[in-house]
């Protein structure tokens, strides 16, 4: 008999997400939870992707990714940002942001080293630094703005700090950093020798007329940064699993050693069709934020003088909804309640912190739904 396998990661179990999916699909239940769009991607880019799916693009890619993608990339870039990025050195295409996260952290953390996260996060950031053999410190956002605690961050901050995590667009607060904010991580990470590690998947869902402040447009950040972005996100395309990471070269050379022995390259079609589109239709996203706008407005309007309560959010495709005034269960048993008894799933806010923050009563809505959705599942909402 084969002996037991020691766990590399004993505490871990299935994500939230999958459980919630799978839940809501056993129950029959409209699916608020996982962050997957209900729209078709543009027309152009499934046609420019199965014009090369049909001709002699399906061999390997560069393993750093097709040139020319990287080229629109790097060009994109020096538009929105006025950043030089060289796309032969620092611009590499992931397999979905997932991977370019994780190939930033396994090539930059290892035994004995720390990595910064600011709770509630992305489940997936623990775990890969836990897999590198790094420690990680949570730093909780402050309440009720999830703003950065600089006191707390200074306090973490540490000789052994190696990687500092942000996401912004935050997941699933939907707050967004500002300039000024940026300017104080560039201050206190100065005399460090941190990396910044910034998640930006949702660049293009900020609502209200904001700017999306990115690391990109901060020099001193950017010297010192991977920045992930994700076209699944940006194009409803989740399952296409194409995204991509920018840093400096030296920062770029260590990701691609790691990159290439984790998924070696991106299917072939999915680049050279994106490289076609989006030189194409270089303003392709510009509409994105009026389109989610529209959305989280008609679900907020839905769920007026319900008992949820909530402050619309700034970006991304969740809204978080407290039901303090419904129920003081947990939110993981709240959650399960509501797809089992009211047919919505939802993803409650306690795996994104391992430490649930006293009195906090808040579950995520995802509105990247169509209308029908959206207005079934306010109906059974608003009758809790």
């Amino acid at each position: 008999m084969i002996a037991p396998v020691e766990s590399r990661l004993p505490g871990v179990g299935t994500t939230i997400f999958t459980v919630m999916t799978e839940l809501a699909s056993g129950a029959g239940a409209l699916n608020l939870s996982q962050g997957v769009p209900d729209f078709d991607p543009p027309a152009a880019l499934v046609e420019h992707v199965v014009r090369h799916l049909r001709g002699k693009s399906n061999q390997y890619p560069p393993m750093a990714g097709v040139m020319r993608l990287r080229e629109v990339i790097a060009a994109d870039l020096g538009r929105r940002f006025a950043r030089r990025v060289s796309a032969a050195d620092e611009v590499t295409i992931t397999v979905g942001g997932t991977e370019g996260l994780t190939a930033a952290i396994l090539a930059t953390v290892g035994a004995g080293d720390e990595v910064i996260v600011f709770d509630p996060a992305y489940d997936s950031y623990e775990p890969i630094a836990t897999l590198a053999g790094a420690r990680t410190i949570h730093v909780p956002l402050t309440r009720p703005d999830f703003s950065p605690d600089w006191e707390r961050l200074a306090a973490a901050i540490s000789p052994r700090t190696r990687l500092v995590i942000i996401n912004t667009p935050h997941n699933p607060s939907g707050r967004c950093l500002t300039r000024a904010e940026l300017d104080r991580f560039a201050e206190l990470l100065r005399p460090t020798r941190a990396v910044l590690l910034s998640d930006e998947v949702y660049e293009h869902m900020v609502f209200d007329g904001r700017p999306h402040e990115s690391v990109h447009a901060h020099p001193e950040l950017a010297a010192r940064s991977y920045v992930v972005s994700s076209y699944g996100k940006t194009f409803h395309v989740t399952g296409w699993k194409v995204g991509y990471c920018v840093a400096p070269p030296a920062l770029s050379a260590e990701l691609r050693k790691v990159h290439q022995f984790l998924t070696f390259t991106v299917a072939t079609p999915l680049q050279e069709g994106l490289a076609d589109f989006l030189a194409a239709e270089p303003a392709a996203a510009l509409g994105l934020p009026a389109f989610y706008q529209r959305l989280r407005d008609r679900l907020v309007a839905l769920l007026a003088g319900s008992k949820f309560a909530l402050t619309p959010t700034a970006a991304t495709y969740f809204q978080l909804v407290d039901y303090s005034a419904i129920s003081d269960e947990p939110d993981l048993e709240f959650s399960r309640r509501l797809v089992l008894e009211h047919g919505v799933a939802t993803i409650p806010m306690s795996p994104f912190s391992p430490r649930a923050v006293p009195g906090e009563r808040l579950i995520r809505l995802c509105f990247a739904k169509d209308e029908a959705t959206l207005v079934a599942a306010a109906e059974r909402l608003r009758a809790l």
